[in-house]
């Protein structure tokens, strides 16, 4: 058994061990909820530029537009969102699970040190790699979707596609690949971004109006899809951020609770061993007295 002096600096340690996580935990909750507002009040506009898109694809009879048009994949693009810091509980370790799983030829852009970490361990083809402050401001997304939509134009990519944790609630994130360019089947693509954030079907309907473009069909081809993909990514960045502060005040709380248990556990056993030492003691002195 071990001493009650070991005893004590263990118990010492682990309160400072859950003051330290208890301030992770309370950082954690501040930003968490502004991270949450953000993704959520996000959801609304990313779903209406997606209808506005499919509403005008809908009306020209023929496009033509690389961003449109489906073509063979030999390479795979895929942009992972990960996070540059730990502590944030199985959210990295899933995304990863993921990569792990994709066995056709792939190159990676990555946001996020765990990422970029992840994919030069392995091995496998890193395009790129981009850090992005909490807040997440549209030009700091603007090089990633720049650099994305050049590598799909040249050809070195011939799909982008995007695996990030997508925020739930707080105590769920799933790790979700979703398929983004080309834009091959909006409608398609329209219902499942519904899905994913939680937008009632039902509520949704075609737009069978006329449209009357200004200046021309062309311009507005020219600008709106790649205008959608930056809404998109930017959309994802936010929920990435959101289940990155929600994991982590999860984790923290976890550690907190476990570190308060941990120190209840090891004061019985403190106070055990100096009731031991007590008996112990006692034991001997009425032994002394006894032999005398």
């Amino acid at each position: 058994m071990p001493s009650t002096k070991e005893i004590r600096t263990r118990i010492k340690s682990v309160k400072n061990t859950s003051q330290i996580t208890r301030a992770m935990q309370l950082v954690a909750a501040s930003k968490m909820k502004r991270a949450q507002d953000n993704a959520l009040a996000g959801r609304s506009y990313a779903i209406l530029l997606a209808e506005i898109l499919d509403s005008v694809t809908a009306q020209i009879k023929e496009i033509q537009h690389p961003l449109l048009t489906k073509r063979e994949v030999k390479t795979r693009g895929i942009l992972v969102i990960s996070t540059d810091k730990g502590l944030c509980g199985a959210l990295n370790a899933n995304l990863f699970k993921q990569i792990t799983e994709i066995k056709d030829t792939c190159a990676f852009v990555t946001v996020g040190k765990k990422a970029a970490q992840f994919i030069s361990r392995t091995r496998r083809n890193l395009l790129a790699e981009f850090s992005i402050s909490d807040d997440a401001s549209f030009k700091e997304i603007r090089p990633i979707v720049e650099m994305m939509l050049e590598s799909f134009a040249t050809g070195q990519i011939d799909s982008i596609e995007i695996l990030y944790p997508r925020y739930v609630n707080t105590l769920v994130q799933e790790p979700t690949l979703t398929h983004l360019v080309p834009i091959d089947c909006l409608h398609e693509e329209l219902q499942q971004l519904k899905e994913r954030m939680n937008v009632n079907l039902a509520d949704s309907s075609d737009d069978e109006r006329e449209m009357i473009f200004e200046p021309d069909t062309r311009a507005i081809l020219d600008e709106l899809p790649a205008l959608y993909i930056k809404q998109e990514i930017y959309q994802m960045i936010m929920e990435s951020k959101a289940s990155e502060h929600s994991a982590r005040m999860v984790a923290m709380k976890a550690a907190t609770d476990n570190a308060k248990n941990l120190v209840d556990d090891l004061t019985l056993q403190y106070n055990k061993a100096r009731q031991a030492a007590i008996t112990q003691e006692i034991l001997e002195i009425a032994a002394a007295t006894a032999s005398n």
